[in-house]
């Protein structure tokens, strides 16, 4: 069933995809003065995205143009954004250079792959553009050194819907893509932001990061250890993904927040802990639940962890946590094989009390 939906589901184009589709409009509005309708470009997937253009300027000595980003049917914060590209001859020489407008985000911290003081358009993107250039300069005669300014109109408020804000990026969005396609519900976007925030913990000298499933975690462990922004993963229910990339990028002390029942799934071995992807196993689980004093056969009928602790009394409770805890933070030093790495899990109830601890 999950494999027939895939296939329905639509993907859609990367900012960087908009970003070079309107740089091809602008630079050929710039050399004979009218803008397309539309433009084809070869995105790092090998698909061909035909993108229609919006809203033309010209002013001269330049032009600029947008495209409305299609994310397809992934649930991304910039779909319907508006993408421009204002291109304007550079000196001779100057090759491309890029420049961040309105709505797009200014790299403050390092530990990204672009320079801090540098606008947010990503190595990829910057790629795709500079040969879009290289490309129509060789063949319209028109010039290779040019200035490329990439905005986003309301891109300032679609950032604070993203991690830009917490890795230091600061101002608007981020000009991304790897592939040039945004994959439909793809995990692959969510991973590579928690990589990120690593990056940047790391390049800034942090020896504390923590990872939580969600927001009444994140807030139960701030509340005890108020650190720096850049320090606190949305990792969500990648904690396998968060664990094998601090395996090769090691910071000196790692926190897992999470919910009791997300905990359960970690304790039992699943690195992803998605409804979707991952279940408790409930006989196991009563087998643990009957150590602290539930009923054995109650718990394995159980339908929710949840429900598992509210058949517990406080003690009850408390000592199931713990074994949870201590159980989840076994699993996890299991998936990261790092030993210079301190780690300590937490469990925050629905509430945003701790429920139990394990170090």
């Amino acid at each position: 069933m999950a494999t027939t939906l895939t296939t329905q589901l639509r993907f859609g184009w990367t900012t960087g995809t908009c970003a070079t589709a309107a740089t091809y409009g602008a630079y050929m509005a710039l050399v004979s003065g009218e803008f397309p309708q539309n433009v084809t470009i070869d995105t790092p997937s090998g698909k061909s995205a035909d993108l229609a253009l919006c809203h033309p300027r010209h002013g001269g000595d330049w032009a600029e143009v947008g495209v409305i980003k299609d994310a397809g049917d992934d649930p991304d914060v910039t779909h319907g954004a508006e993408i421009r590209a204002r291109v304007e001859p550079a000196p001779q020489g100057r090759g491309v250079v890029f420049k961040g407008g309105e709505g797009v985000g200014i790299v403050t911290k390092p530990g990204l792959p672009i320079d801090a003081g540098e606008p947010a358009i990503n190595p990829v993107p910057r790629q795709m553009m500079t040969e879009c250039i290289a490309n129509l300069a060789a063949e319209t005669g028109g010039p290779s050194d040019v200035v490329i300014t990439v905005s986003v109109p309301g891109g300032g408020e679609l950032a604070a819907k993203t991690w830009n804000p917490r890795l230091g990026i600061e101002g608007g969005i981020s000009i991304l893509g790897t592939t040039g396609v945004v994959r439909p519900f793809s995990c692959s976007a969510w991973i590579a932001s928690i990589h990120r925030g690593i990056d940047v913990a790391r390049a800034n000298g942090l020896d504390h990061v923590a990872g939580s499933t969600g927001a009444t975690s994140e807030k139960a462990f701030q509340s005890r250890h108020h650190l720096p922004e850049i320090a606190l993963l949305d990792m969500g229910d990648f904690v396998g993904g968060m664990l094998k990339y601090l395996r090769r990028h090691p910071v000196p002390r790692l926190t897992i927040a999470g919910g009791f029942a997300k905990m359960v799934k970690l304790a039992q071995g699943h690195g992803d802990l998605h409804s979707a992807r991952s279940q408790i196993d409930f006989t196991a689980f009563a087998e643990m639940a009957a150590q602290a004093g539930l009923d054995h056969d109650a718990v394995k009928t159980a339908n929710t962890a949840l429900e598992v602790l509210q058949m517990a009394d406080d003690d009850q409770a408390q000592t199931l946590g713990g074994m949870v805890a201590r159980q989840a933070l076994a699993e996890a030093r299991g998936i990261l094989r790092q030993d210079e790495v301190t780690m300590d899990v937490m469990i925050v109830q629905r509430d945003g009390t701790v429920l139990a601890e394990a170090d």
